[in-house]
């Protein structure tokens, strides 16, 4: 099943993640599909928190791809963007 979650990068203590399109069996940060946006938890005052690219999160769950539990809450947090 194609699965929408996080994938951990940066470096100790200052997280960022991608957030990909993968097969659910393959690792957190392992191979995946497709990014479709980014979300940086650390982002200083001016610098964008949260990104996704709406067509590609709409065209992901129209062909069947499941929402993590995180990556639902921070759409709904931040909002999705217009397409």
């Amino acid at each position: 099943m194609v699965v929408i979650r996080l994938a951990r990068g940066g470096a100790k203590k200052r997280p960022f993640f991608n957030i990909v399109a993968t097969d659910s069996r393959n690792p957190r940060d392992g191979r995946f599909i497709e990014r479709v946006g980014f979300y940086n938890p650390v982002a200083s005052e001016g610098d964008v928190k949260f990104r996704v690219a709406a067509d590609r999160l709409t065209y992901w769950r129209g062909v069947g791809a499941q929402l993590s539990p995180t990556v639902t809450r921070l759409v709904k947090q931040f909002g999705n963007p217009p397409a």
